[in-house]
């Protein structure tokens, strides 16, 4: 059996919990037409971001 040479902190052991909790990032949804976007990136529909015209987007 292994046995443990130093102790391991509660802080390391929390990091290395966190990591197997981590689900990404979450998309959000646009205020103006309500497609999902990744948080902090202007909408690639619409191109407002934080209720502003931010890109102007071609329709084709």
């Amino acid at each position: 059996m292994a046995v443990q040479q130093n102790k391991v902190s509660k802080k390391k052991i929390r990091q290395r919990k966190a990591a197997n909790r981590y689900g990404g990032l979450q998309p959000g949804v646009c205020s103006m037409c309500g497609e999902p976007v990744m948080p902090h990136r202007v909408c690639a529909k619409c191109g407002h971001y934080r209720g502003r015209q931010v890109v102007s987007v071609n329709t084709d």
